[in-house]
């Protein structure tokens, strides 16, 4: 008496189920990985010039107002052109 898998009988259903399944879950996860790679923004926004004035052009500003003296702005502007990094930064290896 034959069943109705051809002679095989259920476990061959259901190894074809359990592939199709497989298959099927595969291919959910391609897209479902896909469609988070495309829609994901950069991790850090890219650099940019800052939007204000930088430190010494307020200094500035200030001395042509008369809110500070001659003495007070060459101190402060010293002590950010010291403070101001002029070069790439300099990498150090780890230890």
């Amino acid at each position: 008496m034959m069943n109705c898998c051809g002679g095989f009988g259920w476990p061959m259903m259901f190894g074809m189920w359990l592939g199709i399944t497989l298959w099927i879950l595969l291919l959910a996860g391609l897209i479902w990985g896909l469609i988070r790679w495309l829609g994901r923004r950069p991790a850090r926004p890219p650099m940019m010039e800052p939007r204000g004035p930088s430190a010494l052009e307020i200094l500035q500003q200030r001395y042509a107002r008369g809110e500070i003296d001659h003495a007070t702005y060459e101190q402060m502007r010293e002590r950010l052109q010291a403070s101001t990094p002029t070069g790439p930064p300099t990498y150090s290896p780890p230890r």
